[in-house]
């Protein structure tokens, strides 16, 4: 019984990250590290390897099962996957018609998270902070990237994979958002809300590889520089806020393949700022209750997973 609530568990972590993987702003990685799997989960796909490989052609299936942690794998991408595919639909449509809103509650959930990481630097010195400060420009850089135009072959599809899924194992950085910056977002989404097998296919081969390739880096940047690295990690954080910021006013503008004007480059304002450019209720008080909403949520998972990672 024990066994199958920790599954259960883990599966719900898998949903977490699902869901933060749909929205362009959010990391998967963020919420398997508020959560308590994020090492794990990065140890345990790295052990994808030669070994992995060599006992699977000694035909020893569980042992290379268990070389892989693969009961644990299997419970988290489980919840992904059911997460992405029951939650893209929703998401899109809570991204149309309550941007703000999705906006406000994730940029709370972000700031706890960085506070949650920041947590785990055992040592502050100068160069700890000039990585925190490395992290913040490389991720608000990001933020304000124009998206780019790509060819939509196969070839681009795998490689947006393996470039977005890099993305989505670092907290703070997200793989939608980049997927977004690669002109593919839309594109993958649509392949993911009508099941189109093809795309779906060559996408998820691009991630596996490209999952498999960056946390092996991952993981010797933890044991190797973990401060460093956590430093890094806070940064992006608090540089991927820009992006989450409710108050936006759109700089440029450009048409998706269905036609429909969409938002290509935006600024951050103040609520007053939004007001009076767009005549309409900056909504304060709903914003930052939800800010506050998702500023306790991070707390409370950290509390209910009852471990933090070492």
């Amino acid at each position: 019984m024990k066994d199958l609530i920790n599954k259960l568990l883990l599966f719900l972590r898998g949903m977490g990250m699902g869901a933060a993987d749909v929205i362009p702003g959010v990391s998967g990685g963020t919420i398997a590290f508020i959560t308590g799997i994020y090492k794990k989960l990065v140890d345990s796909i790295k052990s994808i390897n030669i070994q992995f490989l060599r006992l699977l052609l000694q035909r020893k299936p569980v042992a290379a099962w268990r070389h892989i942690n693969g009961n644990f794998l299997t419970a988290v991408f489980s919840g992904v996957l059911v997460s992405i595919f029951s939650l893209a639909k929703l998401i899109s449509w809570l991204l149309e018609h309550h941007q703000m809103l999705v906006w406000a509650f994730f940029f709370g959930l972000i700031i706890a998270s960085a506070i949650y990481i920041s947590r785990k630097i055992h040592k502050w010195n100068t160069l700890t902070v000039l990585f925190v400060l490395a992290g913040t420009a490389i991720a608000f850089y990001i933020t304000l990237a124009t998206p780019a135009t790509t060819p939509e072959t196969l070839y681009h599809v795998f490689l947006s994979g393996s470039i977005a899924v890099c993305a989505m194992i670092l907290p703070g950085i997200s793989g939608s958002f980049i997927l977004l910056l690669l002109g593919k977002y839309e594109y993958i989404i649509n392949a993911v809300n009508e099941l189109n097998a093809e795309i779906l296919a060559v996408f998820a081969a691009g991630c596996v590889v490209g999952l498999i390739l960056f946390s092996n880096i991952v993981s010797w940047l933890l044991k190797k520089y973990s401060d460093y690295t956590m430093a890094i990690l806070t940064g992006l954080m608090i540089g991927s806020l820009n992006k989450l910021w409710p108050w936006k006013r759109v700089l440029e503008t450009g048409l998706n393949k269905h036609g429909e004007e969409i938002p290509l480059v935006e600024r951050s304002i103040s609520p007053g700022q939004f007001h009076q450019i767009y005549n309409e209720d900056p909504m304060i008080l709903q914003i930052s209750a939800l800010m506050l909403i998702g500023f306790m949520l991070i707390f409370l998972l950290n509390y209910l997973a009852g471990q933090d990672e070492r």
